[in-house]
């Protein structure tokens, strides 16, 4: 949670264009260095969400930069794992998250291409199932379509998410006449935040 409120106070005290560099940044290395589960390429998407609600950005401007990042990105991540091939699961740096990875083997196994497309919902799965993709021998323009169509559906609807919840916390600061921008934007994070980890513990129980 510091390192979310760390950065939307940097975000929000920087010009449009770093706004638009750092998000698009952000969504990239989650997808394209297998990194997804501790860069928050999904909160970094929904706060340029909410820079556009407050005005500080352009909402069709960060839409195009988180799409077209979550599409490049998906596409190395893709390469990566279709030159390290097998190599990739074994490296050292992945070994706590073996468990986890042999799960999305499992579920690139039975979802097929499709899942290139599922897995763009869950932040782990995003990460990982694009370099799984690619060592498993996918066809490459099979796994575009799906990630095209995961990376539109994805962007909009985390950007538009962060707009309109935006939107609305400003409006409630305007009634009360109180707080700041960065308050605001902390009450949308920590309602991701909180929705995230009730997800994470639904599938626990699972």
């Amino acid at each position: 949670m510091a390192l979310v409120s760390s950065l939307l106070e940097q975000i929000l005290g920087q010009p449009a264009w770093v706004v638009y560099l750092v998000v698009g940044l952000v969504v990239l290395v989650e997808d394209a260095l297998f990194v997804g589960f501790v860069v928050p390429g999904e909160t970094a998407a929904i706060l340029g969400g909410v820079t556009a609600a407050i005005g500080h950005t352009s909402l069709p401007w960060v839409a195009l930069v988180v799409v077209g990042t979550a599409i490049v990105g998906d596409s190395i991540g893709y390469e990566v794992g279709r030159v390290l091939g097998p190599r990739l699961t074994e490296a050292r740096v992945l070994r706590r998250a073996r468990p986890r990875i042999e799960q999305a083997q499992d579920f690139l196994v039975r979802r097929g291409a499709v899942s290139v497309f599922l897995a763009r919902w869950t932040a782990f799965l995003r990460a990982v199932v694009p370099a799984l993709a690619g060592s498993s021998g996918l066809r490459y323009p099979t796994f575009l379509v799906w990630n095209l169509l995961g990376g539109l559906a994805w962007g909009l609807a985390t950007v538009v998410g962060g707009y309109l919840a935006g939107r609305s916390y400003q409006r409630l600061e305007s009634w009360l006449g109180t707080g700041s921008l960065v308050v605001v934007a902390l009450v949308v994070v920590a309602a991701v935040l909180v929705h995230r980890r009730r997800r994470t513990v639904q599938r626990s129980a699972a």
